[in-house]
C-alpha cells in the first residue's frame, strides 16, 4: 500500500503498519514509526517483551533476541521507508529481503529492550533498493547492517 507524502501523520501506529507491510504475528517485527523523511530514512520503534514467542528457546533461562530477527526487523523498517515513501513502487508491490551485508551485532537485545531501528535509503537500482541499518537501544549500537531488497508484485 503506498500512501501520499500529505497523509503521513506521525507516529505511524501498529495498525498502518500491518496496511503496508504483509508480516503478522509473530513476525510483524516493528511497533510504531517515529520519524520520517520521504524517500530518505525512516526511525522505527519495536519494543521487546519477555512475551516474544522466540524468547521460549533462545535461551531457556537467558532470554535474547535472535540477531536474524533483528535484521528482519531492520528490513521490515525498509519495507516502510518504500511503503510509505512511495520510492520506486508502481503499484502493488512487496520488498523481499534479496541480500544482507557488514552484519555486525555488538551486544545482545533482551526482554525490555526498546529497538529502535534506523534506516536510510542508499539508492534505488532498477527495483531494487539499498539500505543502510541499525538498531540501537538506550542511544547504543547493538546491531548494523547493509540491506539490498528487491521488488517483486504482489
Amino acid at each position: 500500500m503506498n500512501e501520499s507524502k500529505a497523509s503521513i501523520r506521525l507516529p505511524v501506529d501498529a495498525e498502518r503498519i500491518a496496511a503496508i507491510l504483509p508480516h503478522r504475528y509473530p513476525f510483524l517485527l516493528v511497533d510504531r514509526v517515529v520519524e520520517l523523511e520521504a524517500g530518505k530514512r525512516i526511525t522505527a520503534i519495536k519494543n521487546v517483551t519477555f512475551n516474544e514467542p522466540f524468547f521460549q528457546g533462545h535461551f531457556p533461562g537467558h532470554p535474547v533476541m535472535p540477531g536474524v530477527l533483528i535484521v528482519e526487523a531492520l528490513a521490515q523498517t525498509s519495507g516502510l521507508l518504500i511503503g510509505l515513501s512511495g520510492v520506486g513502487v508502481r503499484g502493488e508491490k512487496l520488498f523481499y529481503l534479496a541480500k544482507v551485508d557488514k552484519a555486525r551485532f555488538n551486544r545482545p537485545v533482551v526482554p525490555g529492550d526498546q529497538l529502535r531501528l534506523e534506516v536510510q535509503l542508499k539508492r534505488m537500482i532498477r527495483s531494487m533498493g539499498l539500505f543502510i541499518a541499525r538498531a540501537l537501544v538506550d542511544g547504543e549500537e547493538v546491531a548494523s547492517c547493509e540491506l539490498m531488497c528487491a521488488e517483486r508484485g504482489a
